[in-house]
């Protein structure tokens, strides 16, 4: 995925080739296909499974950075985005998450690792890096393969929480004010 709805990819002979888009919509999902395409192609999923949509601004997040995220998550089914289980979406609250503590599914773990602010990816995750054998009663069957659109909204790096003056850097950088309280720490959309 490039900026300006391009992507590119190379073939089996490893020759180069672009594709521009007519709306960022259309290489979004072109961008879902191509990492379900991918999925379906393996033999077994034994991994996550990580499609850029949009690239994010910034620096890369790694393990120990706090994040805020948008997200929505299908169950895999019929080889495609199945129904939706769960979404915060339309909702007001973003869903908070220091990567490495182990509060989400390891699956989100690994695969929002890199990610940028601004960033949209696309997740495939296996069963044994989501919910396993045990599944979530009344909306995730046991042995589920899951998908997954995150956005990642704000971030707050973990070697940046304190600045000299008490803000963080990606506090000084908005030029915007926070719609939170600036003590969390998180720039502003």
């Amino acid at each position: 995925v490039q900026p300006n709805n391009y992507s590119t990819f190379y073939d089996d002979q490893r020759q180069n080739w672009s594709i521009m888009f007519e709306s960022e919509k259309a290489a979004v999902d072109f961008s879902k296909q191509v990492c379900i395409a991918k999925c379906n192609s393996s033999p077994a999923l034994d991994s996550v499974l990580c499609q850029d949509l949009l690239l994010g601004e910034g620096q890369a997040v790694e393990g120990g950075d706090s994040l805020e995220v948008a997200y929505t998550g299908w169950l895999f089914q019929n080889n495609g985005l199945g129904q939706v289980f769960d979404s915060n979406v339309n909702k007001d609250k973003l869903l908070r998450l220091k990567l490495g503590s182990g509060k989400v599914i390891k699956g989100w773990e690994e695969g929002m690792l890199g990610m940028k602010k601004g960033g949209r990816r696309f997740l495939i995750i296996p069963p044994a890096w989501a919910y396993g054998a045990q599944g979530v009663p009344g909306r995730v069957p046991p042995d589920s393969t899951l998908l997954f659109e995150v956005e990642l909204r704000r971030v707050k790096l973990a070697k940046e929480c304190s600045g000299s003056d008490g803000l963080s850097v990606s506090s000084r950088d908005s030029p915007a004010p926070s719609p939170v309280p600036s003590s969390d720490g998180f720039s502003s959309d």
